[in-house]
């Protein structure tokens, strides 16, 4: 019993110190590739945005991730920092629609319809981007999300041999954060396995140049 006991131990450790291991190897990756004010980040011709629900599960709490993405990408747009927005979202189901919901709200701030793509198979980060580059054509272009989850992105993209950048959008702090914090160290310890397997988006099909 003891041993078992000391075995398990030593097995959480392990596993500690992987998930803190993943978590720095992609933050220190990301350094330098990072903006936060719209002065200083290079042009480039499309943006991407990670997905979101606009709303807090069934409520009508609007979500703070999607709202400050959608400040962003208008913001990049608005100062002539991108030229398109390719907007990569979950439409798994009929009354669930990422992509368009932002589309929607983009063209009420004033972005011309022609200027908004969407990508509905966005159903992880890794989809997103990878999509972007086999789906959509793209070998370079600027991430616009959270900055740990721009993070996490830029890692997946360098690794499917990308040249990205990215723009972040306000942090969100407090309780719900924190959450959502606590969850991303998983969720990079699994983007470097995804990597290591050489992990396929969910779905692919036919090309869509921008």
């Amino acid at each position: 019993m003891k041993k078992q006991i000391t075995r398990g131990i030593k097995l959480a450790i392990l596993l500690l110190l992987a998930v803190l291991l993943a978590n720095f190897h992609i933050t220190y990756n990301a350094e330098g590739k990072l903006y936060s004010t719209i002065h200083t980040i290079p042009k480039n011709r499309v943006g991407l945005i990670l997905g979101a629900g606009k709303y807090v599960g069934h409520s009508n709490h609007v979500n703070l991730y999607y709202k400050y993405r959608l400040e962003a990408a208008f913001l990049l747009y608005q100062n002539k920092k991108i030229e398109y927005l390719l907007i990569s979202g979950d439409n798994s189901t009929v009354d669930y629609d990422e992509p368009s919901t932002f589309k929607q709200d983009l063209m009420q701030l004033g972005v011309p319809e022609d200027k908004i793509i969407l990508d509905y198979a966005g159903f992880r980060t890794l989809d997103s981007v990878v999509r972007a580059k086999k789906i959509f054509g793209l070998n370079s272009f600027t991430i616009i999300s959270q900055q740990f989850h721009n993070e996490r992105a830029i890692y997946l993209a360098e690794n499917n041999d990308l040249n990205v950048i990215a723009f972040n959008a306000k942090a969100i702090k407090g309780r719900y954060g924190l959450r959502t914090k606590v969850r991303e160290y998983l969720a990079r310890t699994k983007a470097i396995i995804d990597v290591v397997i050489n992990k396929q988006p969910k779905f692919l099909g036919p090309k869509i140049e921008i």
